[in-house]
């Protein structure tokens, strides 16, 4: 009954326009007090110390410098242009970069958001301006964002690993071939629906020359690079993803500096909105180890795999029950305060069902994709909505459909055939 009191307070204040780290912090509190009264805030200090004093989160502000330095350096720009050579000439030309130019971002970002807004500040226009049916532009343009938190480095599989005491480097691992794998089902998509309706793309038939498929790959290589240095390190097992994190913001200064983008205001409004969303990431993490102590004091997560033992529950229909809730959830929650809140009730039973701690944070991470692009409230739609004021938000929900019909179809795929997730970890990390 206080599970349900606490939960249904949270829904509720989250419903009523509450930002989430507020209604997690509410309702924790009053779940905690449900459970032992104001004697059980007492441990609040030590919640908060462990929720603060982990070298794991310092890795989160070094991604995310990271990735604002490249993007207010404008380069974005280079890279969708370096990409653009190499797939103009298949069905559905430029939309091709949409995916493939979000899938290299994405490997910088470490985040959906970040990813949607460069690709759709520069694509959008640009395709416009070419004829390009601006639906299935503005679909690509989101489900192509959806990969910055799936291909690695990722910030949500950072705050899952917290949560759950998963290994990154692991995980970083396990996301990478069902994040290039899932690029691919969008790219092929694209390919069918354009060859059976070749008006949505006008079809660029002149063959790129040597030299611009050259300039074109000294655009990409000093991204490529960076790449190959910040989880080559990780994976070879050369720097934890704290210390690749410094690498990489190391690594973005030195590309910015080679395409004479670099100063000091740059650098300083980098310094900014990096400490803006590390610290509403952080305050999100902090807010939910208060629900995540609340409930783990009140016993719900053995509860809940004592009833689905009793019931007799398969791990297939779980995890169905599971995605299910993620979707909708994604209509009014941020992926972070979805993880932070469901994982902990959930993850004794995922224990108890013997699925795989990696292989689950990967599926988790693909869950809050599809929670990203629920119509009709997910949060990339209207990101990418908001890069142009020749598209509407209802453009972005009837172009992201199919797109949210392949990550459905993809997570299941990843139920049947783990090892699509758990064969890179088994083969770099042992």
């Amino acid at each position: 009954m206080d599970a349900i009191l606490a939960f249904g307070l949270l829904i509720g204040l989250i419903l009523g326009g509450m930002w989430v780290q507020f209604a997690v912090a509410g309702a924790g509190l009053f779940y905690i007090w449900l459970l032992k009264g104001f004697a059980g805030w007492k441990a609040l200090g030590i919640v908060s110390w462990g929720a603060a004093n982990s070298f794991t989160l310092a890795a989160i502000p070094l991604f995310v410098l990271m990735a604002e330095i490249l993007l207010g350096s404008g380069l974005s720009t280079r890279l969708y242009n370096g990409v653009a050579p190499f797939v103009r000439r298949l069905p559905g030309g430029l939309l091709h970069t949409n995916i493939a130019g979000s899938g290299i971002f994405a490997a910088i970002s470490g985040g959906s958001a970040p990813t949607a807004a460069a690709m759709s500040t520069v694509a959008l226009p640009e395709l416009s301006a070419r004829g390009y049916d601006k639906r299935i532009v503005a679909g690509s343009l989101a489900a192509g964002g959806t990969l910055g938190i799936l291909i690695p480095p990722s910030i949500t599989m950072i705050i899952y690993a917290t949560f759950t005491e998963t290994s990154i480097a692991r995980l970083f691992a396990a996301g990478l071939i069902p994040g290039i794998l899932l690029a691919l089902f969008y790219m092929s998509f694209i390919a069918v629906r354009v060859l059976m309706s070749p008006g949505l793309a006008p079809r660029d038939q002149r063959r790129a020359t040597p030299r611009e498929l050259g300039a074109a790959l000294l655009d990409i290589l000093p991204f490529l690079i960076l790449i190959l240095i910040v989880l080559g390190s990780i994976y070879g097992g050369f720097a934890t993803p704290t210390e690749a994190g410094a690498v990489g913001v190391v690594g973005a200064i030195a590309i910015t500096g080679l395409y004479r983008k670099l100063s000091f205001r740059l650098i300083s409004e980098a310094l900014g909105r990096t400490a803006s969303m590390s610290g509403n990431i952080l305050f999100v993490v902090f807010t939910s180890m208060i629900f995540a102590y609340a409930t783990a004091l009140s016993g719900v997560g053995e509860s809940l795999v004592s009833a689905l033992a009793s019931a007799n529950v398969s791990r297939v229909t779980f995890l169905l029950i599971i995605m299910v809730t993620f979707a909708i959830l994604g209509c009014f929650m941020e992926g972070l305060g979805m993880i932070a809140i469901i994982v902990p009730v959930i993850f004794p039973a995922l224990m108890a069902l013997n699925v795989d701690p990696v292989w689950f944070g990967v599926f988790v991470v693909i869950l809050v994709e599809l929670g990203q692009l629920t119509p009709p409230l997910g949060v990339i739609l209207f990101v990418v909505a908001s890069s142009s004021d020749k598209v509407k938000v209802e453009d972005v929900i009837m172009g992201v459909l199919p797109f949210f019909g392949i990550i459905v179809a993809f997570m299941l795929l990843l139920i049947a055939f783990p090892q699509i997730a758990l064969f890179f970890p088994s083969l770099t990390l042992g």
